[in-house]
This record gives C-alpha cells, structure tokens and sequence, in this order.
C-alpha cells in the first residue's frame, strides 16, 4: 500500500512536526495542497492543544497528523542542576541575568491519558510518535477511533521494534535531519546512518510502508528516496521559511546566511541530540555537553538566555533547528512548495 492510500492523502509528501517553529497554519496549508500536515503537540498545554486541534477542524477537512515525544519524564537531579547553572553562570553574569531567578521545569511532556483525552474530541486521521511509543493502553485509545500510528526509526532495530509494536508506518530517520533524533534503543550516536544508508536497509527488514526523512529538500531527493523503496518522504527544513511557519526572526536570518552551512547535533539546547545550526553556545559548551541534564530538563535554564539575546538580534543561545540540507529552503508558501516537492513544478 502507498502512504497516499493509508494516510488517505494526494501527494506523497509529510509535512514534518517541528515544535518551537510552527503551529496549526502551517499544518493546515500542507494537507489543504494534499499533503499531510503535522501538528507538534510535545510542547503544547492542553489548552493550547485543543485551541490548535480546533484551528485546524474549522479549516481543513483533509487528514493531518499530531505528534508527541514518547520519552520517559526524567527526575530532577539538584547536584547535575547546580552544574549546568554554573556552566551557564558566565552568560548570566555576561547578559545581566539573575541566575537566582532562574527556574525549572519540564519544557516537553511525553504522551499521556490527559493528552489522549483532548485527541478523542478531535479524532486526527494520524498520531506520530517520537522515542518509540506510548503505553499499549494509549494507543489503544488512538486506534479506537481509527487513526493510523506513525514512529520514527534511526537503525534497522528501531524500525524491527516498532513494526512488532504494530505502527502502520515507519519514518526511517537519517543522520540528516533536523531538530530531535527519534533514537530510542540506544545513547550510542555511532549507530545512525544517513537517509540514502538507512532507508533501503529499513525498506528491506521491515513489512510496513517506509517514509524518508532526513536532508530532502527537493523534488530529485524525493524522487531518489522513492526509488530506494519509500512510500513517501517527510520533509521539515524546508518549510521554515514559509510564511506559515512561525520561525523566528533571528533563525530565519540564520538559515538565509553562510552560517547554515554548519550544522551539529548537540545536547545543550534540550539535554538530548537535536541538529542544529552551530553557533556560539554550542561550541563553547558542547556541542554534545556531559553536564547538562536528561531530556527534557536542560532547556529551562537556556530560556532566558535565548529571550535576552534574540531581543537584540542574536541567535548565540537559541536553537537554531536545521537539517544539513537547507537548499529547498524558499521563502514561497507551503502550498506551492508541497506541490514543488511532489512534482518538481
């Protein structure tokens, strides 16, 4: 089965969840131009959710997918807290901000029965996850009202694990991609491959239709990933310059400049490994930090470094999201690159 017959979409192209830089216009633009939209809920409140599920009901009645982490809420630890203060001790001292003042918290919930609750009201065609999958009763919620279940995989065990847990799809993520590696079954980063590596081999273990994700930025790269055996492809750098989606002022200069030419995955803006345009924080601290905490602890701490900086224009602590692939990135809406995407035109 094609992902357009399973996902009930026109085109083969996914519009990839990317928390932070987007909310339900930019998702509704993708399926309206036959696409599937995605809709990033890991950094959502419920009532934010509801209002953004909401949006997209009053807008489109094509599929669209939400997406949520499935992680593991880690405990606070004071002494590893006191240590990645004190690491950012000199940029407080150096931005005149009351590290006293700073505050934790947890930055990005993984799914649970309150966030399956808000879904029920909505029923969205499609689910995807991030670090595997929820708890057999949750997806058993989903499924309840017939949505199909997407993961991501980023080894060929990944992909082998999450078929046996019955996703209806694999997204086979390459070391390309930007944002969050979806790498569950391991730490070791020396197990990810690139997009043309991995996707053949998943393509080849697995039963299930494969989507590509991971430095495709244009219409040639889909069209290589569907010859090496994807049913369609998730795309995400691409479409942050579009005026759906809400990057910020500071990240769009960065993607439009040399700087993006550089990109690394890195720890220090979440406390797990994300790929991102390096700049200043990730070379003078990382960009792989052992001090600083579990997933997804270390952001609240970075927070008002972030909020200081970009108000002059400044990206040195902000997460800089990209993929190593920032060609297809236009400034064109998200209709028209969809369209481009799948046909080239």
């Amino acid at each position: 089965m094609n992902i357009q017959e399973l996902l009930g979409i026109e085109l083969p192209i996914i519009q990839a969840p990317m928390a932070g830089v987007q909310g339900s216009e930019l998702a509704i633009a993708v399926s309206e131009a036959g696409g599937l939209g995605s809709l990033p809920c890991g950094m959502l409140s419920l009532d934010a959710m509801r209002k953004e599920l909401a949006a997209i009901k009053a807008q489109t009645s094509r599929p669209f997918n939400v997406n949520f982490f499935c992680h593991t809420q880690p405990e606070p630890d004071a002494e590893q807290d006191a240590a990645w203060k004190a690491a950012l001790l000199p940029y407080y001292q150096e931005l005149c901000i009351d590290e006293n003042a700073v505050t934790g918290g947890a930055g990005r919930l993984p799914f649970g029965a309150e966030a399956a609750d808000v879904l029920a009201e909505f029923e969205p065609a499609v689910v995807s996850f991030h670090y595997g999958l929820p708890a057999q009763d949750l997806l058993d919620r989903v499924r309840g009202w017939g949505a199909k279940i997407l993961s991501t995989a980023t080894t060929v065990e990944e992909a082998r694990w999450l078929e046996a847990n019955g996703v209806d799809a694999i997204i086979a993520q390459g070391l390309e991609a930007g944002g969050h590696r979806g790498i569950f079954l391991s730490e070791d980063l020396n197990t990810q491959l690139g997009t043309f590596a991995l996707l053949p081999q998943v393509v080849q273990a697995v039963k299930v239709p494969v989507i590509a994700a991971g430095g495709i930025a244009d219409a040639k790269a889909v069209a290589a990933a569907m010859a090496l055996g994807a049913a369609g492809v998730q795309a995400g750098t691409a479409y942050l310059l579009c005026p759906e989606a809400n990057t910020s002022a500071v990240h769009r200069a960065t993607i439009k400049s040399d700087s993006a030419a550089v990109t690394a995955l890195t720890n220090v803006f979440s406390g797990r490994p994300a790929r991102g345009i390096v700049n200043r924080v990730m070379k003078e601290l990382g960009p792989i930090s052992p001090v600083a905490p579990a997933f997804p602890l270390a952001s609240a701490a970075l927070a008002p470094l972030r909020a200081k900086a970009e108000q002059k224009n400044c990206g040195d602590f902000s997460p800089l999201w990209a993929g190593q692939n920032v060609s297809g990135c236009k400034e064109i809406s998200a209709a028209d690159l969809t369209q481009e995407l799948a046909t080239g035109v």
